[in-house]
């Protein structure tokens, strides 16, 4: 076991880490996540696999807020699609598939600081776990670039909407 992971956690850790990946990858080139492309679309799945695998890890007890984000980001992307497939929220939807995809890398950054900071350097890790006070400055850090990077992308959805030409008087 490499830095006290099981082989599900292992293979969580790995997929979560391509899903990290593709997810930075797919917003610098796409400046959003959605369904219409391949990167977002792997980034998605990925994340979803990350989620699900870590509702089998029990590492630190039982049942815990780990769990519960991988349960929301479940939900978030699940929300995410079928309101970009269906468009249920109307001129709403955009805003609203890239507020659930969007809280989805939140969602996997946070579990995944506090397990990466409670492991690393060996040895010597940084955080003795998510109660660790050190651990809530990158937390609230976390959650302001997550709100910046909403705002920007809220923004460029506006910006790239497609225009509607006015009604014409008869």
């Amino acid at each position: 076991m490499i830095f006290g992971l099981t082989p599900l956690g292992a293979f969580h850790t790995l997929v979560s880490l391509f899903a990290l990946y593709s997810g930075v990858w797919a917003l610098i080139r796409y400046k959003e996540f959605s369904l219409a492309n391949r990167l977002s679309q792997v980034y998605l799945l990925l994340t979803f696999v990350t989620a699900a695998s870590g509702l089998g890890i029990f590492q630190h007890g039982g049942f815990g807020p780990p769990h519960v984000l991988s349960i929301l980001t479940i939900l978030a992307i699940v929300a995410g699609a079928v309101t970009e497939k269906t468009l249920l929220f109307g001129s709403w939807s955009h805003y609203f598939y890239a507020l659930c995809y969007s809280t989805t890398l939140l969602f996997h950054s946070i579990p995944g600081f506090n397990e990466s900071l409670s492991r690393l350097p060996p040895g010597k890790p940084f955080t003795t776990g998510p109660d660790d006070p050190k651990l809530q400055p990158i937390v609230a850090a976390l959650l302001l670039i997550w709100i910046v990077g909403l705002v920007i992308q809220f923004r460029w959805i506006k910006r790239n909407a497609p225009k509607v030409a006015p009604a014409v008087a008869r």
